[in-house]
């Protein structure tokens, strides 16, 4: 009995050497775990996962980092490569400027209702821009007539010189050659008059098929009021 006694009183400081350390460790770990958090989030799976450090499996979403009362510390965000930081940067930009055209449609949307209440406002723009141009027609046709006319005096003059034109006075070639200029001029403006008439009704009709889907969701909401 007393041997035993000996041999427990030798191995004792031992023992408690070895409780103290892993005591020590086990405070170590719990302190170091205090400080950093603790890790969670949910897979792509949909397991929550928890870990004293990141998680690997969770890298391509958000996880969050809670202190020891269960508060969030911080949200980590997903961790990507340079290639897919590249690919998320670009659709970011096209989020950005797809958002940026939807405000500016809207923003045209509303001036076009503002400056078109009704269709009949809108039907008046476009006669008033027709008109315009047919006035700025009806004097080019104007000139047209008194060219035509300005030719014929010259063609009676040049009848002295029909055997050989070169021989008519050098301020009666200019006068022919200054009538066919004039005469081509007037008919390339009246060419662009005619284009820039469909160019107003282009822009009208295109106008009026919006104005028109506008102008029933105004008479919808007022309907539903």
């Amino acid at each position: 009995m007393l041997r035993i006694h000996r041999s427990l009183s030798r191995t004792l400081p031992g023992v408690l050497c070895t409780a103290l350390v892993a005591l020590g460790c086990a405070s170590g770990a719990i302190a170091q775990s205090s400080t950093q958090g603790i890790y969670t989030c949910i897979d792509s799976n949909g397991r929550r996962i928890t870990s004293d450090r990141p998680i690997p499996e969770c890298l391509d979403r958000e996880q969050r980092q809670l202190s020891g009362s269960g508060l969030v510390r911080r949200v980590l965000p997903p961790s990507y490569t340079a290639e897919e930081r590249a690919q998320l940067d670009a659709q970011r930009r096209r989020e950005e400027e797809q958002r940026a055209r939807l405000a500016e449609e809207k923003r045209r949307d509303r001036a076009l209702m503002i400056r078109y209440p009704t269709q009949a406002s809108h039907d008046k723009e476009r006669t008033e821009a027709l008109d315009q141009i047919d006035e700025v027609v009806n004097a080019v046709n104007k000139r047209e007539r008194a060219l035509e006319q300005q030719r014929k005096e010259i063609d009676t003059e040049m009848e002295f010189y029909q055997r050989d034109p070169d021989q008519a006075p050098s301020w009666l070639r200019r006068k022919l050659e200054d009538n066919q200029q004039q005469v081509l001029v007037q008919k390339r403006f009246l060419e662009e008059q005619a284009l820039e008439k469909k160019r107003i009704n282009a822009r009208f009709d295109e106008e009026l098929v919006k104005l028109r889907q506008l102008w029933a969701g105004v008479a919808a909401g007022n309907t539903n009021r």
